[in-house]
């Protein structure tokens, strides 16, 4: 019983005609003695009828003993439905199939939770989903996002194929560069005490393609982190790869919007407004608090260091005279928090470093603090009009080094808007993408513990031409030639100019890093040589397929639009890994596992 169509696909067009459907039982009822089963396929739902004056009692029997998802091939002829019953929620709403003929093709045992019902599924354990999966896969809102997901790449490679960039696989199997997140390591079985990496980007081989001559790249690259989980992150994911010769960040801006357009346009039906607006990484940090911030709220920052440089109150006085920094945001609408909304409040700030909370609640025409009291009339007047205060505002300060106090805030303000969220004061638009360009970011960064100097992005960004000569004199002050894409908080990737001249990119790796002579040619020599022989000038980017795909879904996870995910302890329920491996394995790979495997049971 070969399937004539699918289950999306019968329409009153096909009224009187016979067809065969194949697919999943997704759900039966019984009335009146008539057994209705609406099977399912991948693209949708068709309401079959089994009739027992039309059948034998054998046939019949077979189709009530069937448990929901046993798949099945029907035949039957194609009706309207009678007068009043009519499905407006499905495409097939409005004919059925009185079956002649039925073919189990696999019978299912009672599910161990039910898909068909969205509400029902939220309440099921996210762990017994995931070992599940191919059970979870079959639910509606999975398979259309998995759809959609390939819609994406699709779209991604026309767009690039149209672009003139040539696909291009890099090696899976590379070297330990233990400068970024921590790698997966692969012990090589015939060269003893030696191991691969799995990469955590292809970066250093498409920067060689692009001194081969390659000049346009991209690829729809696996990568390999072993970090700590987050809902976008998973230990193994895919970007959007990109690498492109003689140009500058305009022409990877172009490009990227272009590209982002596309994709929207191809999955969501949405036209982009081109160009995306760009904030500096400075001007994104004084005025929200974070280098990703979700501008579809206002809610920003004030800068209020002038206003209390010597103001009587001496915590925030104190830091001004430090070199420190005092900030605000008014959270309107939330003086009513509750006293647990504040704890997590002033635990959320010590979790960037805060030593405690000052804020201010506007009730009732007061101003309830206990730090108001400290407040000249004049720091009244300017908290008032700077930040537009009014009654049931909640003020919160950051009284401490710029970017942790603009860091602090940036976080508060997020919870805020959970809060302004939870109790409908504040919803986001539907359809509303705000994109943006985070750039000039600081070149380096300080590490206080380790007293060094490491790459904000990585050690190939090259720095901002004027800013060269800082590099070794003043470092703080060197802007990369760094950006970040950004959309509604959330961050979807981020590229760089690359450094193209050896003797630039060496004295970044030894110079300002602090890397030895040997260390350097230990890891990057084969690099440098590259660029001894004609490296152009040359930069790219790398997004994150799998976030711009949930994005694209309105999925809170990346997990799900990926279809065998990790849990966040980075394991597959499913197939129960990583898991223990036979001690002959272990005795080829020259490698002897100190942890005693965990008993089964």
């Amino acid at each position: 019983m070969k399937r004539t169509h699918h289950c999306n696909q019968i329409r009153q067009s096909h009224i009187g005609k016979t067809v065969t459907l194949n697919g999943w039982v997704h759900s039966r009822r019984d009335l009146g003695g008539v057994l209705f089963l609406d099977v399912r396929d991948r693209n949708g739902r068709t309401q079959t009828v089994f009739d027992p004056s039309d059948l034998s009692p054998e046939l019949f029997d077979r189709a009530t003993s069937l448990h929901q998802e046993s798949v099945v091939a029907v035949t039957g002829k194609v009706r309207k439905r009678p007068e009043g019953t009519d499905n407006e929620k499905i495409p097939t709403g409005e004919v059925e199939v009185l079956v002649s003929q039925l073919e189990v093709l696999n019978p299912a045992d009672v599910l161990p939770f039910p898909i068909d019902d969205p509400q029902e599924v939220a309440k099921v354990n996210e762990e017994l989903r995931l070992k599940h999966r191919y059970l979870d896969l079959r639910r509606p809102q999975i398979a259309r996002n998995l759809r959609l997901r390939c819609r994406a790449a699709t779209a991604t490679r026309q767009f690039m194929d149209e672009e003139d960039f040539w696909e291009i696989e890099t090696p899976i199997l590379f070297k330990s560069t233990p400068e970024g997140a921590r790698e997966f390591l692969v012990p090589s079985r015939i060269q003893p005490g030696q191991f691969y990496a799995l990469p955590q980007s292809p970066q250093q081989f498409k920067q060689i393609l692009m001194v081969g001559g390659v000049e346009k790249y991209y690829q729809l690259s696996r990568c390999f982190r072993d970090e700590d989980l987050r809902a976008d992150r998973q230990p193994e994911f895919t970007q959007i790869d990109i690498e492109m010769s003689f140009i500058d960040r305009e022409d990877v801006y172009d490009l990227i919007e272009r590209l982002m357009r596309r994709l929207w346009q191809a999955t969501r039906d949405i036209d982009l407004e081109l160009p995306f607006r760009r904030l500096t990484f400075q001007e994104a940090m004084n005025r929200f608090g974070t280098d990703k911030p979700d501008t579809r709220f206002a809610m920003e920052l004030v800068d209020l260091t002038a206003t209390f440089r010597d103001s009587a109150f001496k915590v925030f006085r104190n830091v001004v005279q430090n070199g420190g920094s005092i900030k605000a945001l008014n959270a309107k609408g939330c003086s009513g928090v509750t006293q647990g909304q504040m704890e997590t409040l002033t635990k959320l700030a010590a979790e960037f470093g805060a030593k405690g909370l000052a804020y201010i609640k506007v009730e009732q025409g007061e101003w309830k603090s206990p730090i108001v009291k400290f407040f000249s009339e004049e720091e009244k007047t300017a908290l008032r009009e700077r930040l537009e205060v009014e009654e049931t505002d909640l003020i919160l300060f950051a009284a401490d080094e710029w970017l942790k106090g603009c860091e602090i805030l940036g976080r508060l303000r997020l919870y805020c808007a959970e809060l302004l969220q939870k109790r409908g004061a504040w919803q986001p638009e539907a359809d509303r993408f705000d994109f943006l360009w985070i750039t000039d970011f600081p070149l380096l960064q300080y590490d206080r513990e380790m007293h060094r100097w490491y790459s904000s992005h990585h050690p190939f960004t090259a720095p901002v031409p004027e800013d060269i000569p800082l590099l070794t004199d003043n470092p703080r002050q060197v802007r990369g030639q760094h950006y970040d894409l950004v959309v509604n908080g959330v961050e979807l990737g981020g590229g760089s100019i690359r450094i193209h001249r050896s003797d630039i990119q060496k004295t970044v790796f030894e110079k300002v890093l602090g890397l030895s002579d040997e260390i350097v040619q230990q890891r990057f020599g084969y690099l440098l040589e590259a660029f001894r022989y004609g490296a152009p000038p040359h930069g790219g980017i790398a997004l994150g397929f799998d976030r711009i795909v949930a994005m694209l879904c309105d999925a809170a996870s990346i997990r799900e639009v990926i279809a065998f995910p990790k849990t966040t302890r980075g394991t597959d329920l499913l197939a129960n890994a990583p898991a223990p491996v036979e001690p002959k394995q272990l005795r080829e790979l020259h490698l002897q596992s100190k942890t005693k495997p965990k008993e089964s049971g």
